[in-house]
C-alpha cells in the first residue's frame, strides 16, 4: 500500500495511543471504555507503524509529503 501519513500525523497517534495506555494503567479508564479506546490505541499504533490509514484511501486524502 501507499504510504499517506506524513511524520506529523503519525507522531500524533503514538502520543494519542500513549495517553490511552496510561489512563488504562493509571485505573482512570476501565470497563468498556478501556476496551474501545484500547482498540482505537492499537490502530493507532499499527497505522503510525505501517503509515497507511486505510480510512483515508476513500477519501484520497494524504497527510504525507511526497
Amino acid at each position: 500500500m501507499k504510504k499517506n501519513m506524513g511524520t506529523i500525523d503519525r507522531s500524533i497517534r503514538i502520543v494519542v495511543a500513549i495517553i490511552i495506555a496510561v489512563l488504562y494503567f493509571t485505573g482512570l479508564i476501565t470497563g468498556t471504555v478501556a476496551i474501545i479506546l484500547g482498540v482505537i490505541a492499537a490502530a493507532f499504533i499499527l497505522t503510525s507503524l505501517v503509515g497507511t490509514c486505510p480510512l483515508y484511501l476513500p477519501v484520497g486524502l494524504s497527510t504525507n509529503k511526497e
